[in-house]
């Protein structure tokens, strides 16, 4: 449908409203619907027009009546949980990890596949046959999911849900929403990993309310969501948050992306266990490396406190270049502990400019698999909650 034609122009801004409805719900519900008019600032007739559709589609419900000061009490309005189910999946080098979550992202069903080999159709069919197993596990209709949102490692074109590079799979420009979706018959949608992670923290976690963060990942990567004045900051194709791949040694190791020196050729897992390997060669897993850190082994020490120190510097040049006020840790290497953590936000603080670091808290978030699978439903729940204005279309809102 063409925008710009005055039937297309009264479909959009209706669909504006109806966001703007529904979020008002989601963020004070339950709440009635003289409230929705005043904070929205829409006519009571479009809220009870509005209200009433979003009622008989489900995704909103009456409660019970609120409190009167006098005369009928007025009755509430919910987000429905169970109006609609969403799932998110995390792919990984060797498996796919995925959770069926309601409306408010609460975790109805999970499970993963491993995947026989690294060829795209093999992914895809194993892709589609975990959403056929969630659902199944969940006991849910097919018609009750709105849609299926994935997260991966790599430089991601959300708009056209096109992987362009993969540094696990060496996939380039792999439409993955195009493929799966004849198979699902739900919308798909496709971003970073790490950006997934920070959506789930700006809907329903530590980044409610926070205009400006930045999500930080450590693991077999090191990954950089980021958010400025309430907006996922993704770059001209999608590439924005490589923080893995900013400059440390121009003669350093030789990094997945093909450069030297990359600064998770020294964080990251990988650049960790060859640290390492330098004091113990009989370390072969992080696992192991992990153990010995437990019990204190000097030169793990060393070498985690080494990499802390330098990752706090290069997030300490984040802090300088970008103010936020918020900085989320996650990710696997969470587990890396005090001996990794105390050297980089000592390295923070000494290296941020003073008034830009006591702007900036840090929160260290423990980590889980169900958090990745939970961010990349998060995907598919924002589009159902944002205003149509900020996406590149509206399928909740049409039709409905």
């Amino acid at each position: 449908m063409n925008n710009s034609s005055p039937l297309g122009n009264r479909d959009l801004i209706r669909a504006i409203n109806r966001s703007i409805i529904l979020n008002t719900i989601k963020t004070y519900g339950p709440i009635d619907r003289a409230q929705v008019a005043r904070v929205t600032g829409l006519s009571p007739a479009t809220v009870t027009g509005i209200t009433s559709e979003l009622i008989e589609t489900g995704l909103i419900f009456e409660k019970a009546p609120g409190d009167s000061r006098g005369g009928r009490p007025p009755i509430l309005l919910a987000i429905n949980p169970k109006g609609g189910y969403v799932i998110g999946i995390k792919l990984m080098e060797d498996h796919a990890l995925g959770a069926l979550t309601d409306l408010e992202a609460t975790v109805i069903a999970k499970d993963q596949v491993l995947l026989p080999d690294q060829s795209a159709t093999s992914v895809i069919r194993m892709l589609a046959r975990l959403v056929e197993k969630l659902i199944s596990k969940a006991g849910i209709g097919k018609k009750k999911l709105i849609g299926v949102g994935i997260g991966l490692a790599g430089i991601v074109d959300f708009e056209r849900g096109l992987l362009r590079q993969s540094p696990f799979f060496g996939w380039r420009d792999l439409p993955i929403s195009e493929l799966l979706q004849p198979h699902v018959k739900v919308p798909i949608y496709l971003d970073n990993d790490v950006n997934t992670l920070s959506m789930a923290e700006q809907w329903f976690g530590a980044a409610q309310g926070i205009e400006d963060f930045l999500t930080l990942t450590v693991g077999r990567g090191i990954g950089l969501g980021i958010v400025a004045n309430g907006r996922f900051y993704r770059g001209t194709g999608g590439g924005a948050g490589e923080f893995g791949h900013t400059l440390v040694d121009p003669d350093g190791p030789i990094c997945d992306c093909g450069k030297r020196g990359c600064l998770e050729t020294y964080v990251a897992y990988p650049g960790l266990l060859r640290e390492a390997q330098l004091f113990n060669p009989n370390i072969k897993t992080i696992d192991e490396l992990l153990d010995l850190n437990e019990k204190m082994d000097p030169d793990i020490k060393s070498v985690l406190g080494k990499a802390g120190d330098l990752l706090g510097r290069s997030v300490a040049n984040l802090i300088n270049l970008l103010n936020p006020k918020l900085i989320i840790v996650g990710g696997e290497g969470v587990r890396l502990g005090k001996n990794f953590f105390n050297p980089m936000q000592s390295a923070i603080q000494k290296y941020s400019v003073p008034e830009m670091f006591s702007d900036c808290q840090i929160r260290i978030e423990p980590w889980g698999d169900d958090a990745w699978a939970r961010g990349a439903a998060s995907l598919v729940l924002r589009q159902l909650f944002e205003n149509p204005v900020h996406q590149s279309e509206f399928n909740f809102f049409q039709g409905s």
